[in-house]
């Protein structure tokens, strides 16, 4: 899907998602929370933006494939230089074609899969790519919270939804795809893949102090849903 936010506003998002509170202080430390230890592991980052995961995972030692649809993203990645970190621009949505099978050990995605209409070929390349034991890790939107912008009224209707985000300091349209639990877990046993963790995200103490009210809606209310899957 080609969000204008990833594309045309790609250098703005990268400065905005560095500190700010959805992606800074509550999802990349909810995610990277999950990780093992992934010193000297192959991880895939799938829909890496700017790269603020990928980074994380060479710093602690990995040797990382970052992939996104923004070529515009992807430039932003390559001018860091760093070695052991490659990228480059792919629609995840038709699979890995430049994976091979049982190469990575871990794969990662933030807040990517739900800009993604139809899961199973994706989730299906993923298992492909995963060695044995390898796990699949990844963020997404909450469907409880997805739900209040639903149209049909309908939980379990697959929906396009669209609004306006102000990431950058001004709104920007973006649409994303709002499914029932049911679609998602069974595009991950579809695919071979055991659920073998799941959480709800954990809000840093720093948020309550930039903005509590932000602070008491993400502890008392469902924002983002963190899985962790093992292929077997």
């Amino acid at each position: 899907m080609n969000n204008k936010l990833y594309h045309d506003y790609a250098s703005e998002y990268s400065e905005a998602i560095k500190q700010n509170i959805y992606n800074a202080l509550f999802e990349r430390p909810s995610l990277q929370a999950m990780l093992p230890d992934i010193k000297g592991k192959t991880v895939l980052d799938l829909g890496c933006a700017s790269g603020e995961h990928s980074k994380h995972l060479a710093s602690k030692g990995a040797y990382v494939t970052a992939v996104d649809i923004s070529q515009a993203m992807i430039d932003l990645i390559q001018k860091q230089n760093q070695s052991s970190l490659k990228a480059y621009a792919q629609d995840i949505s038709k699979g890995l074609p430049n994976e091979q099978d049982k190469s990575f050990d871990v794969v990662i995605s933030g807040l990517t899969i739900h800009y993604i209409k139809d899961l199973n070929p994706l989730f299906s390349d993923i298992s492909r790519v995963l060695k044995q034991n390898g796990q699949f890790i990844f963020s997404t939107h909450h469907p409880v919270i997805d739900f209040k912008s639903s149209v049909s009224g309908n939980y379990f209707e697959k929906e396009l939804i669209t609004e306006e985000w102000d990431v950058i300091g001004k709104p920007v349209e973006v649409s994303f795809y709002r499914r029932p639990l049911t679609e998602l877990f069974s595009a991950i046993t579809q695919a071979g893949l055991c659920v073998t963790a799941l959480n709800e995200g954990m809000p840093q103490k720093e948020i309550q102090k930039l903005n509590p009210a932000t602070y008491k809606r993400l502890t008392t209310k469902p924002n983002f849903l963190f899985i962790e899957c093992t292929k077997k």
